[in-house]
């Protein structure tokens, strides 16, 4: 199973996040689910159980000796996941909020993760019926009824003055957002749920930023970073330091940018403060 390569994974990785999202879409439509607050007061819901349930036990059937880290299991520590060499990283529904607000941005997100790398990335979003992946060093692409496409982040036209699209939360404030972006760039916004449906639509070219301040983990990144990456683009730190995985007791993420197009000189135009505490 070691040797197992990643395209048949990958197609595994699709199959399971494809039937946790239909399952999660029925209940959605019907609207027949039961909510919760975790300790950290995020939501939770029934049908993130059910598509974590079907994740997971479809993912052990088939691999079981790659272990597997979901959001909604209880987190091996640091010790024993020092010895994992890959493991499966899991957000059953990302955008939970969303699901529960009834926006329909949400999605399930399955990666593997290899020597602290995510190699494969695959992103469901069921209301749009359509799948997002890439492994690593084969291409971006997206997955929809009438077909299958390769996907790029969008390459501005001038990196040092084209209009910017960002890509902001459907509750968060433009201004705010906006202030935390350099003056002399033009700049439009696209509300959108879910950080990886965020993400999904920088790879494929429909906007070219999205900064998340605020509490996320590593589940959160996992797919986006190896879908971005593979599209052109890149997922750091606001620091501008690489993300890690699998290497801290916490597995809490730092804040975070998501970039379209390399050329653009994205350190210049994010004005990021650490010591101000905001949520984006």
């Amino acid at each position: 199973m070691a040797d197992e390569p990643h395209d048949e994974l990958l197609e595994l990785a699709k199959r399971v996040a494809r039937e946790a999202g239909e399952a999660v879409l029925a209940i959605y439509d019907k609207g027949d689910f039961d909510a919760y607050e975790k300790d950290d007061n995020s939501p939770v819901t029934s049908a993130d159980y059910l598509a974590n349930d079907i994740i997971t036990q479809r993912l052990q059937e088939a691999t079981p000796d790659i272990p597997i880290l979901s959001e909604e299991n209880q987190h091996a520590e640091l010790a024993e996941r020092k010895t994992w060499d890959r493991y499966w990283l899991i957000d059953p529904i990302d955008g939970t909020q969303e699901f529960i607000a009834r926006s329909g941005d949400f999605a399930v997100n399955i990666a593997l993760i290899e020597n602290n790398v995510p190699v494969i990335g695959v992103i469901f979003w069921p209301p749009g019926q359509s799948i997002y992946y890439a492994s690593a060093g084969a291409g971006a692409f997206k997955e929809c009824p009438d077909g299958v496409r390769p996907i790029h982040v969008r390459k501005l036209s001038d990196p040092k003055s084209s209009v910017v699209m960002i890509a902001i939360s459907r509750r968060q404030s433009r201004d705010k957002v906006l202030s935390k972006l350099c003056a002399k760039r033009v700049y439009q916004t696209l509300p959108l749920g879910s950080c990886s449906l965020k993400a999904c639509f920088i790879a494929e070219g429909k906007a070219d930023v999205f900064m998340r301040i605020g509490v996320t983990g590593e589940w959160d990144t996992g797919a986006s970073q190896c879908i971005v990456s593979e599209a052109g683009g890149n997922i750091m730190a606001a620091t501008f330091e690489p993300l890690t995985y699998n290497e801290t007791h916490s597995l809490e993420n730092p804040d975070f940018i998501v970039m379209g197009d390399q050329r653009v000189p994205w350190q210049d135009i994010i004005q990021y403060n650490p010591s101000e505490g905001d949520r984006l």
